[in-house]
Parts: structure tokens; C-alpha cells; sequence
């Protein structure tokens, strides 16, 4: 029975995720609260590995959560629900879009399309940042406003933040940075 739930909701969130991997993490967010296959630090460390490997953010952390509940099949079972759509989707484009790909509706239809990629990445940014930013449970036991703040966090950020503006090196450099910077000062 947890195949066919893995399967179905990794559909679902193939099947509603346009716009690639971090358009997922809405939906995969849900996967903490409403299933509990998996914690916010599993996601958070999650996101952070398949950023840095290659292969999509979706069917990387997929893989991971089918893995972790149901085993290897359950891993295989929730990476083709996640493609199934994708692939049922781009075989049906690819029939009718020579046909109709100049027409107005079609064109304004995907120029629609992305604000709401836009924003649906945005949203994932923002819940990316307050876990790995902000730590509101230490600061409500504390009250003191900077226990809200990962200061630890906050500084790596924008350190990053100011070398990848200043010296525009590829993005791998800074990922394999801060991966080592984390495992040594113990993010």
C-alpha cells in the first residue's frame, strides 16, 4: 500500500511542479507535515545534496524519500511517479505543438506561465531560508532576538553572497566551499 502512496503523490507532484526541480519544493515541504516520510532537516540536507550532485532536485530527493520509507523499490516507485507525468506531458506536446506552437493563446498561455514559476520558486527560497537562517523554537524558548538569528548561517550566506558577486567563478567552487566550511565549523 505505501508504493501505490508513493507513487500517487509523487505524481501529483510531478504532475502540478512546472518550471523544474526548485518549483518542487512547495510540494516536497508538504511531504514533512502532511506524511512525515521525512523531517524539515532531512529536506533542508536534501536539497542541499542534490544541488550539488547532478540529476534534478525532484527526483534526487524522490529517490531519497521512497528510499527512507518503503526501501530500494520504494525509491524506484517514487522517482517514476515523479518522471510519469513529465513524460506522459512532453508526448503529448510533441504531437500537437508543431502544429499549433505559433498560435496566440499558446504563445500567451506560457508567457503566463512564468510569473507562477516565478513565484512557486520564490516561496521555496523563502521556506529554504527561515530553516536554514532563522531559528524561531530557540528563540521562542529564549527570548532573546539573536537566538532567532543563525548567525553561523547568516555570515556563511553573506560570505558566499559577496564571492559569487565579486568573483564569478563557477557555482561549483562555492558549493564545495561551503560543504566543507559546514562539515568543519559543524552546520
Amino acid at each position: 500500500m505505501i508504493h501505490i502512496k508513493l507513487f500517487f503523490v509523487f505524481f501529483k507532484i510531478g504532475l502540478f511542479s512546472i518550471g523544474g526541480g526548485l518549483a518542487t519544493l512547495p510540494f516536497l515541504q508538504q511531504l514533512v507535515s502532511k506524511y512525515g516520510w521525512i523531517t524539515s532537516e532531512e529536506l533542508v540536507n536534501m536539497i542541499a545534496i542534490s544541488e550539488s550532485t547532478p540529476g534534478p532536485i525532484g527526483v534526487n530527493t524522490a529517490t531519497f524519500v521512497g528510499n527512507s520509507t518503503a526501501g530500494i523499490f520504494g525509491g524506484i516507485i517514487a522517482t517514476l511517479g515523479l518522471i510519469a507525468p513529465s513524460i506522459i506531458i512532453i508526448i503529448v506536446i510533441a504531437h500537437y505543438f508543431s502544429k499549433f506552437s505559433e498560435e496566440h493563446i499558446v504563445k500567451s498561455a506560457f508567457y503566463g506561465i512564468r510569473p507562477a514559476v516565478a513565484g512557486l520558486i520564490g516561496a521555496a527560497g523563502f521556506e529554504v531560508a527561515k530553516i536554514t537562517l532563522i531559528n524561531p523554537d530557540v528563540y521562542f524558548n529564549a527570548n532573546n532576538i539573536l537566538d532567532f538569528l543563525d548567525m553561523k548561517g547568516i555570515i556563511l550566506f553573506m560570505v558566499m553572497l559577496y564571492l559569487i558577486n565579486k568573483y564569478k567563478k563557477h557555482p561549483i567552487i562555492y558549493i564545495i566551499g561551503a560543504a566543507i566550511i559546514g562539515v568543519i565549523f559543524r552546520f
